[in-house]
Parts: C-alpha cells; sequence; structure tokens
C-alpha cells in the first residue's frame, strides 16, 4: 500500500490504520508528489489554501521540518505561494518553469557536495551577519533549541541531521528576509554533507569529536549572532563551512 494518500482518500470505516514505512530521505518526496497529484488532479484547485501546516504534520506522519520542506519544493516548482500570516494557496501554473534547480541527484559525489559547500559559504555567511544585525529574542531562543537538539542526538548515537539542518534555517530566518529561509527550505537536508556521504563516521577522529567539532562550530556562530557582532557571525559561518569543504577535499583520493 501507497504510504502517502492523496487529500480525497478515506480509510474504511474499522479498517485498520496502514503501517507507514518510514524512508526518511524520501518523505519529503512523497509528500511533494501527493500534493502535486492533488494540485494536478484538480482535488485542489487555484486559489484553494493547503492544509495547516500542523494538518500535513499529522496527516503525514512527519516532522514541521520535513513539511516545510515539501512546501518550499512546491513553491519552487510554481504551484503554490505562501501568503504571510495567511496561508499557502494554490496558484495557475507558471507559463515557464525556474530553470535554478538542485535534486538529490545533483548531490551524489563528493565533488558535488563541495560545490553545493561552495555556494552555501557566500549564502549563509551573508545571513549569519544579517542575523545578528537583526536576531530577536524568538529567533536566539529557536537557534538555542536547535543546538541543544544537536547535543542530544550527537551522544545518542545519531548523525544529527534534522537539527544540523534546523539551526542553519533558523540563522537563516532571523536574517528577516524570508528569501534567505526560503531557499534553505528549498535545498533541504541534502545540504548537510552527512546526509549525503558518511563522513561523520569515516573521519580520523572518530564520529563523536567529528560531531563535537561541528557542534562547537555552531556555538561560535550563534554567540556570535547573539552578541550582535556581524563580522564575527560572518566569519563564523565562514569558517564552519570551509571547515567542513576542507575535510572533504582532504578525503578525496589523489587524481
Amino acid at each position: 500500500m501507497d504510504p502517502v494518500k492523496t487529500l480525497g482518500e478515506e480509510t474504511p470505516a474499522g479498517a485498520a490504520a496502514p503501517v507507514r514505512m518510514r524512508r526518511p530521505r524520501g518523505l519529503v518526496s512523497e509528500i511533494v508528489a501527493s500534493l502535486e497529484a492533488d494540485i494536478r488532479e484538480g482535488r485542489m484547485v487555484p486559489g484553494q489554501k493547503l492544509p495547516s501546516e500542523s494538518e500535513l504534520v499529522a496527516r503525514f506522519d512527519v516532522s514541521r521540518t520535513v513539511v516545510r520542506e515539501a512546501i518550499s519544493r512546491l513553491q519552487a516548482s510554481g504551484l503554490v505561494e505562501t501568503r504571510h500570516g495567511i496561508g499557502t494557496f494554490v496558484i495557475e501554473p507558471r507559463a515557464v518553469e525556474p530553470t535554478f534547480r538542485i535534486a538529490p541527484e545533483d548531490v551524489a559525489t563528493a565533488a558535488d557536495v563541495i560545490e553545493l559547500l561552495e555556494l552555501r559559504i557566500s549564502l549563509e555567511s551573508e545571513a549569519a551577519a544579517l542575523a545578528a544585525q537583526r536576531r530577536s529574542p524568538e529567533s536566539l531562543s529557536a537557534m538555542a533549541a536547535a543546538l541543544a537538539s544537536f547535543n542530544v542526538a550527537i551522544h545518542a548515537d545519531s548523525d544529527a541531521v534534522p537539527s544540523d539542518f534546523h539551526f542553519h534555517v533558523e540563522v537563516a530566518r532571523a536574517t528577516g528576509n524570508r528569501h534567505f529561509a526560503e531557499l534553505m527550505t528549498y535545498l533541504g537536508t541534502m545540504i548537510i554533507p552527512r546526509t549525503r556521504l558518511k563522513t561523520a563516521a569515516s573521519a580520523p577522529e572518530g564520529r563523536l569529536p567529528y560531531l563535537e567539532r561541528v557542534h562547537h562550530e555552531h556555538e561560535n556562530i550563534l554567540d556570535a549572532i547573539r552578541r550582535q557582532d556581524p563580522e564575527a557571525a560572518r566569519a563564523a559561518m565562514r569558517t564552519h563551512l570551509s571547515n567542513s569543504r576542507e575535510r572533504l577535499r582532504r578525503a578525496q583520493p589523489e587524481a
């Protein structure tokens, strides 16, 4: 049985609920495919509001991060638009499809991940600087919560990819410029090298020391943002992402 239902499907009365097969890397794609089908097959029409974020979380049994990433992909495809404070609505299909796209298959090798890290260095260094200028008590709390979750995860034998991604998204949100957060959410968890490559498991110093160093780099970023020091925040983010890039470069076999 397909683990993702369309909006029009109902579970028959008295029937056992279908067992959901958890495929973390495919959850976003499954949600996107389901909502796309609802839109393209006319079950949802232009002008109609999508279910709320909490409704989608309950329907698909996923985290808010997964739902937000799926919505961002639908936005990038020109199928929906988000009106802040109101909700997300189906829109008329675009006449021309967007040309910018980074799909999972585009981040299949270490060289691909290095190219994406180079993009992130430019984007996220400036986002960190803006976040230092504009952060609010709420955004500081959100970033701190993401780091606390990261720390718990790495000591629970996890790769901590969701909380790592969450921290970077919260930095982008702290800029107050929705385009930073929307682009980060569109890129999704594949921006974290550990999603594509076993960087932590293969680290010479071992998994936990490697992830503890990543955590320390995150703490440096948050500390600079908290102190409202844009130059320090920019430098801390650049150092963090450059370190990831250089670790991958050193791991590449000699040509």
